[in-house]
């Protein structure tokens, strides 16, 4: 009998294939909720995302035991912290989607991967050597290049978009850190419970009658958060976290093709090359980190619940 994460040529294939799959899921999901935040407060929309995620989750932690028992964590603290933070990360995606491109702002965010090694020194005490350094600050002007005079103009979507990436980084980074203590079931339960306390506590403020096209979005949404998840679930089952990491990157193209058949809008060539830059920026930094053996974390593309 093959082990969960048999990486067998078969298995390793369907992982990467359910991996896309899932890319491909929370884009449809991004652009839907792209065209809900242009009429709806984005904090109500997150609100009602995260009643999906946070029964979807519940759901998968009951299945793995007594839902108390994964509340019993070694680092409480730190773990509603990340439940803050991604509360924070998201919050922060859905305010960027109402002015930001759906292109140009995955443009943006995928320099997350870069800023969870910068973060990781001093919340890890991770030794970070020249090499990874020179691939970090390459990603960097890869973001700088997007946002040039003439580029995605720097308005708060873009502040906004940035600090999602910069959020979501030290959720990541945290996330390496209690999974030393934790197991996966108590993260996924500590996420998901205050990310729901947090977006309701706010939401409520912001709610408004929705027309029944926009409910029937928001229900869109709340499958693709959960259809998801679930996929990516399976994925890891099949193949390590560290094969899977790198093919989060497709989640660029696929959101630039979105951008244009959904919105008809085109991101510029110049903001593709520095949107280029960050991805092999990205690639070498995993790769190194690969080969040093740290442990790897897939997690749902920035912004995503």
């Amino acid at each position: 009998m093959s082990s969960p994460t048999d990486q067998s040529p078969d298995n390793l294939g369907r992982a990467i294939a359910l991996t896309l799959t899932t890319i491909a899921v929370f884009g449809v999901q991004d652009a839907v909720s792209k065209l809900l935040v242009q009429d709806y407060s984005p904090f109500q929309i997150t609100m009602m995302r995260y009643w999906g995620f946070a029964l979807f989750a519940l759901v998968m932690v009951a299945r793995q035991g007594p839902i108390r028992q994964a509340f019993r964590s070694a680092m409480p603290k730190r773990q509603i912290l990340r439940g803050v933070l991604l509360m924070a990360d998201i919050w922060c995606f859905a305010i960027a989607l109402q002015t930001v491109p759906l292109g140009e702002l995955q443009a943006i965010v995928i320099v997350y991967p870069l800023l969870v090694t910068v973060f990781a020194i001093p919340i890890l005490g991770e030794k970070v050597g020249i090499f990874r350094f020179a691939a970090v600050g390459a990603g960097l002007v890869g973001a700088f290049v997007i946002l040039r005079p003439g580029g995605v103009p720097m308005t708060w979507g873009v502040v906004f978009a940035l600090a999602s990436a910069s959020f979501y980084a030290i959720y990541i980074v945290l996330t390496r850190q209690v999974s030393k203590a934790d197991g996966a079931g108590t993260s996924l339960a500590y996420a998901s419970c205050v990310g729901l306390v947090l977006s309701s506590m706010v939401g409520v403020f912001f709610w408004q009658p929705m027309e029944w096209q926009a409910l029937l979005m928001v229900v869109l949404v709340m499958i693709t958060t959960c259809a998801g998840h679930g996929v990516m679930v399976y994925a890891l089952g099949m193949a390590p976290a560290s094969v899977l990491q790198p093919f989060n990157y497709f989640s660029l193209p696929w959101a630039i093709v979105l951008s244009v058949v959904v919105f008809g809008h085109w991101i510029d060539p110049v903001s593709l090359m520095g949107a280029g830059n960050i991805v092999i920026a990205g690639l070498v930094v995993m790769a190194r980190e690969r080969k040093k053996k740290i442990p790897a974390v897939v997690v749902a593309p920035v912004g995503e619940a």
